[in-house]
């Protein structure tokens, strides 16, 4: 029997543990190389099958219109490749998102959501699409899609999508929310962006994971310079969290982070944390939640 519907589906945030701009294309998109950090603080989805193939978004989103939701685009992409491959409409879907990732938190908190909706739904009308082939429908609607189909820590190279798997830390981290939201073509449009960084490989990463058990970060974000410059808020929560840890932004912005060895050490920062500030502190996670899909979080009904 088919299933008709799986709940408490996590879509996981993720932290640039770098950042580096080592290039542009012709295009004129930037050539980056990152390291992809999944962590478990998580949007939460949730979806039922129709038979009508409608693709619903049955949660108000404030900010986001329906058809402008990547979920909604991302589910209408999977809906076409069905049709082309078994020659009749997918079922459709009703998506509900319990949302707690700020939008331009540089979390890839929407592309996130969209990744899980691609890969619950490839389950539940049964598409037939492999991992890399679900990467590649949704590499056109953000370059962060793919990763999170990938769905272990990653090494990224290109426009973010050349991912190689390498060891992460196993840490804990305590995120600022500087209430600010960062425009990613703001960041990569300004004139005073670092575009030349020089190339690192995968053992320069790997050699700077810890000091005597401490996390210890490599490289820097070359896109945090140009944010602090025209959102204060963030060169100040930068500020302040580095008192505590190599502090720095993650993504384009705006959300900085400090990496710490133990959930202990994780709260004592919390406690210290200014009331103008959202904080909280996240796990680090080796993969996807639903990497498998044979998770216990989603509940199949």
């Amino acid at each position: 029997m088919v299933k008709r519907s799986l709940h408490n589906c996590p879509a996981p945030a993720k932290l640039n543990l770098f950042l580096h701009v080592t290039g542009r294309r012709p295009d004129g998109y930037h050539l980056l190389q990152s390291v992809f950090q999944l962590i478990d603080r998580a949007d939460t989805l949730h979806f039922d099958l129709r038979d009508d193939g409608r693709i619903v978004r049955t949660t108000e989103v404030p900010g986001v219109p329906q058809e402008q939701d990547l979920i909604v685009r991302a589910l209408h992409l999977l809906a076409d490749e069905y049709r082309r491959r078994h020659g009749r409409a997918a079922p459709g879907m009703d998506v509900a998102i319990d949302k707690i990732l700020p939008m331009g938190g540089g979390l890839g908190g929407g592309s996130s959501d969209a990744a899980t909706a691609l890969m619950v739904a490839n389950h539940l009308w049964q598409a037939g699409l492999s991992r890399d082939e679900l990467m590649a429908l949704g590499l056109p609607l953000g370059a962060d899609i793919p990763f999170f189909i990938f769905g272990e820590t990653a090494f990224a190279e290109g426009v973010g999508e050349a991912l190689q798997s390498v060891p992460g830390p196993d840490c804990w981290y305590v995120v600022l929310e500087p209430g600010v939201s960062v425009p990613t073509p703001a960041i990569f449009g300004a004139a005073d962006l670092t575009r030349d960084s020089k190339p690192v490989t995968i053992s320069d990463f790997s050699r700077c994971q810890s000091v005597h058990n401490e996390p210890v970060g490599f490289g820097k974000n070359d896109l945090q310079a140009v944010a602090a410059r025209l959102f204060p808020p963030v060169a100040e929560a930068v500020e302040w969290l580095g008192r505590y840890g190599r502090a720095r932004m993650t993504g384009s912005g705006a959300c900085v982070f400090c990496a710490l060895s133990s959930e202990s050490k994780a709260d004592d920062v919390l406690a210290q944390v200014p009331a103008k500030w959202k904080a909280w502190k996240a796990k680090s996670l080796a993969q996807h939640p639903l990497k498998s899909l044979l998770q216990d979080r989603c509940v199949v009904e």
